[in-house]
């Protein structure tokens, strides 16, 4: 495997961005990994390695860069913490917008290297982005074919770049997977996101007993059984779709 940590040039600056993929074999199927709202931290690039190792080239940037942040450590529980209400500011600080011009920049660098495949991308965005995810395959539909948003927060607004409406705007096949418990994304918005998605290209699975989070195994919800089951869902979902 090659690791590989590099400024990529965008319409606001630079985004410090985690790039791995497998040492031989190339080019390799795009996946861009969207953080949660944490940020970058080991946890994440070792996610990104692991689905490098199944023949991806992985690009995992850092959202933050407009506010000079990147790692933010570790998080206190308690949500009126000083670093938590940072984590929010930070979140609040961006939009669908400003990161599809972040998309822009990361696929034009990627049609650059000879260990990526630009005809055949995939999106995977955890909390905070799995919008981001999902509006990549809308926005970028000639390249994005699969885009999987894994308990993603407001995916049901009044905005034209919902994730909910992204059927009919895109021909990706689309994966939401949702926490049974989660306050950022109540059953009554996953209920909404299910109506959104009959006759589409895209499955809405709830995994029972799960809350926000149990992909991730430095959180304190994480769910072994539930984070594995992801992993299975989106190796066959890349698959499927990135290598014909």
């Amino acid at each position: 495997m090659i690791d590989q940590q590099i400024e990529i040039s965008t319409k606001d600056g630079h985004t410090t961005t985690f790039i791995t993929h497998p040492e031989r074999g190339g080019p390799h199927p795009v996946i861009l990994f969207y953080m949660d709202a944490p940020a970058i931290r080991e946890e994440l690039r070792d996610m990104a390695r692991r689905l490098g190792t199944s023949g991806y080239y992985v690009m995992l940037p850092n959202l933050y860069y407009r506010s000079g942040v990147m790692e933010l450590g570790p998080l206190p529980a308690d949500p009126e913490a000083p670093e938590r209400k940072r984590m929010f500011q930070l979140m609040a600080s961006i939009n669908i917008p400003m990161v599809m011009e972040d998309t822009r920049a990361l696929l034009a660098f990627a049609s650059g290297q000879p260990a990526a495949r630009l005809d055949r991308v995939g999106a995977v965005g955890y909390c905070m982005s799995g919008r981001y995810a999902i509006n990549a395959a809308t926005q970028f539909s000639d390249r994005v074919k699969a885009a999987a948003s894994v308990y993603g927060t407001h995916l049901v607004t009044d905005q034209p770049d919902s994730p909910h409406l992204a059927p009919g705007k895109t021909k990706a096949e689309l994966y939401f997977a949702c926490a049974e418990t989660d306050i950022y994304a109540p059953s009554e918005v996953i209920e909404q996101v299910k109506a959104s998605m009959q006759g589409a290209n895209a499955e809405v699975e709830i995994y029972p007993g799960t809350h926000h989070g149990f992909a991730f195994p430095k959180r304190p919800v994480y769910d072994r059984d539930a984070a594995e089951r992801h992993w299975e869902r989106l190796l066959s979902l890349y698959r499927r779709t990135l290598w014909s």
